[in-house]
């Protein structure tokens, strides 16, 4: 791969179309937590102190974005192995020193407890995940190129490397970011070169297990079958999707209060600082819900085209980029955030079962923002990088 000396100047460098949805974001997090907060009778601490803490993981998030988008192609492809085996080393470290008291809330051993601050080790998996996935494509790609025996064999390497993440996250008891995962593979296996051939079918079977999945879980034969391979707690919040009104449990309360919120907020919403609604939990998972009743229907729909032109500006960044390995990394950031946002909206409206998964970068939380935050630092270096590599191949990064 030839270099050439960059004289663009740091400011042009920088993927301002990126920094600024993501900057606004962060502004509407701050006013949804302090709201969230106000609104929250056994929130302990004030409002502001709230606010303060999320500013203070910005600030961790946006150190950690300049780290990363120094580093270029060739330097994250050398440390996506060790990024990942960190990441590795703590999913298995949780399962021995997980906070037992978020273990018996939420049925997750997925959480640690440093000092007054829990943190989530599957959310720093996720960028290791589709680094050490786009190296895994990348290296094998250039080795073998593209028959259909080979590409069998790079799918059987996607399942491997999948694989130790999978049995990790299903031993903690979270299904709702093993979703996450299988969604980053689902993007890159797309955009891998496998042959139309192989992903067609194989597809189309994924496909028909939902559907059957789906089938079972309205049914009670369905669910006696499924109660094998999940736990109590993620059955209660199956029902809670089915009938949110009807269920007494307690996921089925936080959504119904959470669709009240949004529904209270009607077309222009109830103005600046309401919290008339008790949603717990309102934070994090139930974020959304402060836009749906301050905003109302106007509020939600500009916050997704904020997500929608986010994720625009991505793809425009990964098209314009001239090496496979980032193509393949930016194709994993994007399904990440796509997952994200569709998930956790969907469940504080009910048209998807409650899950946990945090709405980028504006629910409550340090691992989740940072997790976020590293993906749009990886997203970054493409731009920032994108001229040193005038005079690449189709072998080159």
């Amino acid at each position: 791969m030839a270099k050439v000396e960059n004289k663009t100047s740091l400011i042009d460098r920088l993927a301002w179309n990126i920094i600024i949805p993501v900057a606004l974001l962060a502004l509407i997090s701050l006013y949804c937590i302090y709201i969230a907060a106000l609104g929250d009778p056994s929130h302990i601490g004030s409002p502001v102190k709230a606010v303060v803490m999320q500013a203070l993981w910005y600030l961790i998030s946006i150190v950690i974005v300049v780290i990363v988008m120094q580093f270029d192609a060739d330097q994250l492809f050398k440390v996506a192995p060790i990024f990942f085996g960190i990441g590795i080393f703590l999913l298995i470290a949780v399962l021995f020193f997980y906070n037992r008291s978020v273990a018996a809330d939420t049925g997750a051993k997925s959480w640690f407890k440093l000092g007054p601050v829990t943190f989530q080790p599957s959310e720093i998996m996720k960028p290791a995940f589709i680094l050490m996935l786009a190296r895994v494509v990348k290296d094998h790609n250039d080795k073998y190129g593209h028959t259909i025996k080979s590409d069998w064999l790079l799918l059987g390497k996607i399942v491997a490397w999948l694989a130790p993440v999978a049995i990790l996250l299903k031993l903690q008891n979270d299904f709702g970011t093993m979703l996450v995962f299988i969604a980053i593979v689902g993007g890159v296996v797309l955009v891998s070169g496998i042959s139309w051939k192989i992903i067609i079918p194989l597809y189309g079977i994924v496909i028909v297990g939902a559907i059957a999945v789906i089938l079972m879980v309205v049914t009670p034969g369905g669910q006696a079958f499924l109660s094998h391979f999940f736990q109590a707690y993620q059955f209660e919040r199956i029902k809670s999707w089915l009938n949110p009104s009807g269920d007494t449990s307690s996921g089925a309360y936080q959504l119904w209060q959470s669709m009240k919120a949004i529904g209270s907020g009607q077309l222009f919403g109830n103005g600046f600082g309401k919290a008339s609604v008790y949603v717990p939990v309102r934070g994090s998972d139930m974020v959304f819900s402060v836009i749906g009743e301050n905003f109302g229907f106007v509020g939600c729909v500009a916050l997704i085209l904020i997500y929608l032109y986010l994720i625009i500006q991505m793809v425009k960044i990964s098209f314009n980029t001239r090496n496979a390995f980032y193509s393949y990394i930016s194709t994993g950031v994007i399904m990440m955030s796509l997952f994200h946002v569709f998930e956790n909206i969907g469940m504080n409206i009910d048209l998807l079962p409650l899950t946990g998964i945090p709405l980028p970068f504006v629910s409550q939380g340090g691992s989740a923002l940072v997790g976020n935050m590293i993906g749009i630092g990886l997203i970054l270096s493409m731009k920032f990088h994108n001229r040193d590599y005038m005079f690449s191949t189709a072998g080159d990064f």
